[in-house]
């Protein structure tokens, strides 16, 4: 498509504004963590490594920051099994029904967060309280995964309609029983996008801070929540800055594996 020139350099200044309010806010932050002044004072006094002693040092920074790697890493289990087991199904087979499944399993996504927070909030006290089970870490596995499958369901359900059910069946013709079809033949062809979507599932989980504050209990306090907690401690404020650096670096790394592994076109083809 062509475009003419000012419309292109329209297009190149809405480019850079749109990075400028995305990306300066972050550059600040990686700033103040370095800023030797408690206050953040601009432009900064000088650079100091001290806060990120201090913040290495943390017990609770540390607690939190290993809350959240294990509620992200259930919430990406349950999300892998329920997400792909669901995918093969409406992808691979017609049923009644179908479309409203595919419907219903993407739905909480775009839900509010704060919408999904209360009604399992309300759910885990009507059912588990009367069990002997209270709010904690259980729950905040169970409350991610909600919406942790969607992303794995999208990604798996994706390379399977990119794949021709042909494949398996030309295995189990030549005598392959449908579970070594599936590990010789589909596994191969979709573990980039189960490996993609596991990865996302983990980001959106390791971040998550609406639905984590309503089913969280007392004693459970993720990364974000302690981030959030001690923004208004003046005291903490440059050890805030350097844990939120951190959470923003182990957002990424994730995010940018799973765009290397969706971007595999070629995953399809080959056999």
């Amino acid at each position: 498509m062509h475009l003419s020139r000012p419309a292109r350099v329209a297009l190149r200044v809405g480019a850079l504004l749109g990075f400028t309010v995305l990306y300066v806010p972050l550059l600040l932050v990686v700033v103040n963590s370095l800023n030797p002044d408690r206050s953040s004072s601009w432009p900064p006094a000088g650079f100091t490594v001290r806060w990120w002693r201090d913040a290495w040092h943390s017990a609770g920074a540390r607690d939190a920051l290993w809350t959240s790697v294990k509620a992200g890493l259930g919430a990406t289990a349950i999300a892998l099994v329920l997400g792909t087991l669901i995918a093969f199904a409406v992808a691979r087979y017609r049923f009644f029904g179908r479309e409203a499944i595919s419907f219903a399993v993407v739905l909480p996504i775009a839900l509010p967060g704060i919408i999904t927070g209360v009604a399992l909030n309300t759910a885990f006290r009507t059912v588990l309280e009367p069990l002997g089970i209270g709010l904690g870490l259980f729950t905040v596995v169970v409350g991610h995964a909600t919406f942790c499958v969607v992303v794995v369901f999208n990604n798996v359900a994706a390379r399977l309609n990119r794949l021709p059910g042909s494949y398996e069946e030309a295995a189990m013709d030549l005598g392959a029983s449908p579970l070594r079809a599936f590990r010789d033949i589909t596994f191969p062809l979709t573990r980039s996008a189960l490996a993609a979507g596991g990865l996302l599932a983990f980001a959106l989980s390791f971040d998550e801070i609406v639905v984590t504050t309503f089913t969280a209990g007392p004693g459970v306090q993720t990364l974000p929540i302690w981030i959030f907690s001690n923004m208004a401690r003046p005291q903490q404020a440059p050890v805030v800055n350097v844990v939120a650096v951190v959470l923003v670096l182990l957002s990424v790394i994730p995010v940018y594996a799973a765009q290397r592994l969706s971007s595999d076109t070629t995953a399809g083809s080959r056999v």
